[in-house]
């Protein structure tokens, strides 16, 4: 079958391209914007990749077009599609039908931490012999891809593993289907990561998005297991919508607790009240615990007992940009994040914050997400960016809202830039030996982070001339 892909830049789309790739389908697809990582690993895969959107792409006649949540009515090749009736179908479905079903599904839903915690529950499976699939929103450094069918045991290698990991997204499917991606997934074993308000351009409020989490509670079945976060009481209204499943609970006075927190980043692990082992890892914050206590619990439910979870996570490698070192030039570390919501953005900074001590933090953030586009979010972030000793707001004219009242929050720490050359400009005369700059965007950022590199290389060259 030949596949085409409208929007396979995307993490998921680029996900599902790989997987298509690998069950032996032939796969192209489109897109407009194209950055690494997803771009090199497609590359890397073989599969061709077109840049925009033009209706003759339908001369490439492929079996079926699978659609990304990007594409809206209007886009031209689209429109194509759509006016000559050739068959499309969005990336979700096309998932459930050609590759989950019959699986044990593990979906790991939330505001945050999916992408981290999908990667620790995949990598736990893997270290524990159960070869899994997995399609996840980043790269794990323990796998170097972000998809993969799969594949055979290390104790039956003729036969093929029942499990695939998933990064469950509350986002809607397509223009044509207005679901969240994850009542497709029909999991077995559920994590509720957390639930806050986010992507406001298609959820009115959070009761909305309770409501599409409670929907993919009711696909559970009794035999799955469903794991939540106990610290959060919108996950507690969820639940309480109604649940045929058992129920496990992470966070302080639940089922499973994190305990004796080391400034190394270890911690204990406590099931039942019970000291169940200690996780050996340089991760740092309550937020990789949280994420560490699920993944835990989930792979329990497969038949991985705790002590080899905990095992796993010791040799757990994290995922690009979560706090990936981009460089280092003459003292100053350049960090990427993804982080791209208030909760997100302050706990990556207390992260850093913990592990670098009294040395300072120079925060850097790109409002991209449509949520932070429309200004949700503006009110939380001074507060969110309070851990950093300076921040500089990136804020083209196109933002839609007035960024200057959050600089002013920031009591003189904060710094406004409407381009990303004089961005880089100020960064680079800002910056000093022993700092860490961090910088946060759910997109490329216009390559801020090597430009940054580029410019500390050339000026300690032209100090040395």
């Amino acid at each position: 079958m030949h596949i085409h892909i409208l929007g396979i830049c995307g993490t998921f789309m680029g996900g599902i391209a790989v997987l298509a790739k690998q069950a032996g389908h032939k796969v192209t697809g489109c897109d407009a914007n194209v950055y690494p990582p997803m771009s090199t690993q497609l590359e890397a895969q073989g599969i061709e990749l077109i840049t925009g959107f033009d209706p003759s792409q339908t001369e490439l006649k492929p079996d079926v077009y699978v659609i990304g949540n990007v594409i809206s009515r209007g886009n031209p090749l689209m429109e194509e599609i759509l006016n000559r009736g050739l068959p499309y179908i969005s990336g979700p479905q096309w998932l459930a039908e050609n590759v989950l079903q019959g699986k044990w599904v593990l979906a790991v839903a939330g505001t945050h931490g999916k992408t981290t915690t999908s990667s620790m529950l995949a990598w736990i499976l893997e270290y524990a012999g159960l070869a899994p699939g997995f399609l996840i929103g980043g790269v794990p450094q323990n796998f170097a891809v972000s998809a993969r069918l799969p594949q055979a045991p290390k104790q039956d290698q003729n036969s093929v593993s029942p499990f695939f990991v998933i990064e469950a997204d509350e986002y809607d499917t397509a223009f044509f289907d207005k679901r969240s991606k994850f009542v497709h997934y029909h999991p077995r074993t559920a994590v509720l990561n957390n639930l806050e308000f986010d992507h406001a351009d298609i959820f009115d409020d959070l009761a909305a998005i309770e409501k599409q989490f409670h929907h993919l509670v009711r696909t559970v079945p009794q035999a799955g297991l469903v794991v939540s976060n106990g610290l959060e009481d919108s996950l507690q209204r969820v639940i309480a919508k109604g649940c045929w499943t058992p129920v496990e609970q992470f966070g302080s006075d639940s089922d499973w607790q994190a305990a004796n927190p080391q400034s190394n980043g270890s911690f204990d692990v406590l099931f039942a009240g019970e000291r169940q082992g200690h996780v050996a890892w340089d991760l740092l914050g309550e937020h990789n615990r949280m994420n560490a206590l699920a993944s835990i619990a989930a792979a329990r439910h497969v038949g991985v007992s705790v002590k080899v979870a905990i095992e796993a996570l010791s040799q757990f490698k994290n995922v690009k940009r979560r706090m990936e070192i981009r460089g280092e030039v003459h003292g100053v570390t350049v960090y990427d994040d993804f982080a791209h919501h208030p909760t997100a953005i302050a706990t990556t900074l207390e992260g850093l914050r913990a592990k670098v001590g009294d040395a300072r933090i120079l925060a850097v953030l790109e409002p991209r997400s449509n949520t932070m586009r429309l200004g949700v979010h503006c009110h939380a972030l001074a507060g969110s960016l309070s851990a950093a000793d300076e921040t500089w707001l990136y804020a083209p004219p196109d933002l839609g809202w007035d960024a200057a009242p959050v600089i002013a929050a920031l009591g003189g720490r904060g710094r406004l830039a409407q381009d990303i050359g004089e961005l880089t400009r100020q960064l680079a005369r800002a910056v000093r030996p022993g700092d860490h700059v961090l910088i946060m965007s759910n997109g490329g950022f216009g390559g801020l982070h090597q430009r940054l590199l580029d410019a500390l290389t050339a000026r300690e060259a032209d100090h040395g001339s």
